[in-house]
């Protein structure tokens, strides 16, 4: 009977293992190779500019609040919150991004434990395109600077 109830608590231990790293997402890391890691300050002149700002979140958050001016090119992701993701389990439409691969432009979502700005980087890196600024504290960092939303 105790090797019975011994038994369900490790079968309890490894489900709620397993499921808090579904849960408990990792934080993007701190810098990508090949691309600027660029702060709201940094964005907004380069907004000003006339550079290119995208929002890589789900349309109906950017529909909510955005970032005046911002594009919304969704990054649709299945792939594993982790550097090492497999980019064919996701979307990104790169035919909406400028066709000049030298273009800067500025890719952002909900910072921390966000990914789609960071895969949307990594995809468009890929791609060719050459002037990449990925806005890590993104929509988060935007707000608490004070800036325009839309």
């Amino acid at each position: 009977m105790r090797f019975q109830a011994f038994r369900k608590w490790i079968a309890f231990v490894f489900l709620m293992t397993g499921f808090s790293t579904i849960c408990w997402s990792v934080e993007t890391p701190k810098s990508l190779n090949g691309v600027k890691v660029v702060s709201a300050t940094e964005v907004k002149k380069m907004l000003e500019s006339g550079v290119l700002v995208v929002d890589t979140r789900v349309p109906v958050e950017f529909a909510e609040k955005s970032i005046k001016g911002a594009k919304n090119i969704p990054y649709k992701e299945l792939s594993a919150k982790d550097v090492v993701f497999d980019a064919s389990k996701d979307s990104f439409d790169l035919s909406k991004l400028p066709s000049d691969k030298s273009a800067t432009i500025v890719l952002f979502c909900n910072a921390g434990e966000c990914w789609k700005s960071y895969k949307a980087s990594v995809v468009a890196l890929k791609a060719g395109y050459t002037k990449l600024c990925w806005f890590r504290g993104g929509f988060p960092e935007w707000v608490a600077a004070g800036f325009p939303v839309q």
